[in-house]
């Protein structure tokens, strides 16, 4: 893989329906996700974009993996060569082993884990396809549509993200937004590419994870589609200083996640 170790490189959905999941985004960012999955072990669909691209996958929570915790949400996938060194460091600094190393054939090795203040997130090694040795993911784009364009962390302890995102995954936070009362708005910077923010947690009942904004080409369908498809808005449309607009959102299940593009019509 060429992206530079620490990329955001796979977005995954996990959802206790995954059939409402591609009604709900099919309409929300324009993706077709499978009608159903490929294998019988596990329901595990991808998310194609209309450029023959993928967007991520989803995957069907179980009764069983609800029972041990595991809720609905958005979750993502970072670059590393190594996993099972990755997870010692990360466990070391006082992450959390969620779901030890192990391989898929035709898919890579790769652990869920949790880091420091508790956010959970993948480690991937991944197998390319037969033909696309040397591939970067091309996932994250801060420009293109029906990817993710922005990856922001709201931190249960700002200062302890901002140390081991840079330590394990190469983050540089070289510019700041101060904004106010809410604190320091700290831009990350990785291979090249601005990827996102890490900002203070604002209020403790907020969950502690990755929220990732999807590209779309109107903000202002985007929501309309939202309310249309049994989601919840949380906040917007609302321009930000780059000039897009963004709208905070759930899922008809709760996951949260952001749009982000030109306001529309």
């Amino acid at each position: 893989m060429t992206n530079p170790a620490g990329s955001f490189i796979w977005y995954e959905l996990m959802s206790p329906d995954p059939d409402a999941a591609k009604a709900f985004y099919d309409n929300v960012v324009g993706w077709t996700i499978a009608p159903e999955s490929p294998g019988d072990d596990m329901d595990y669909r991808m998310i194609a974009r209309s450029d023959g691209g993928n967007a991520g996958g989803v995957l069907r929570l179980t009764d069983d993996m609800q029972a041990h915790g595991a809720r609905p949400l958005w979750l993502a996938y970072f670059y590393t060569a190594d996993v099972d060194a990755a997870a010692r460091a990360i466990e070391a600094d006082g992450g959390k082993v969620q779901m030890p190393p192990h391989a898929l054939d035709g898919v890579g090795r790769f652990a869920m884990l949790t880091d420091p203040q508790g956010v959970p997130f993948y480690i991937m090694n991944p197998t390319p396809p037969p033909g696309m040795e040397g591939m970067a993911s091309d996932v994250f784009s801060p420009s293109a549509v029906q990817r993710v364009s922005w990856n922001e962390l709201a931190s249960p302890d700002l200062a302890a993200s901002k140390a081991f995102y840079a330590k394990h995954f190469g983050f540089e936070f070289n510019q700041v937004m101060n904004m106010g009362p809410m604190g320091d708005y700290c831009f990350i910077d990785h291979g090249g590419q601005q990827l996102g923010a890490i900002m203070q947690r604002q209020d403790e009942r907020q969950p502690a994870v990755w929220l990732f904004y999807f590209r779309v080409p109107s903000v202002a369908a985007g929501k309309a589609a939202i309310e249309a498809a049994g989601g919840t808005v949380l906040m917007g449309p609302h321009q930000v200083p780059t000039g897009d607009w963004i709208v905070l959102a759930t899922d008809p299940h709760g996951a949260g996640f952001g749009l982000v593009g030109p306001k529309g019509d």
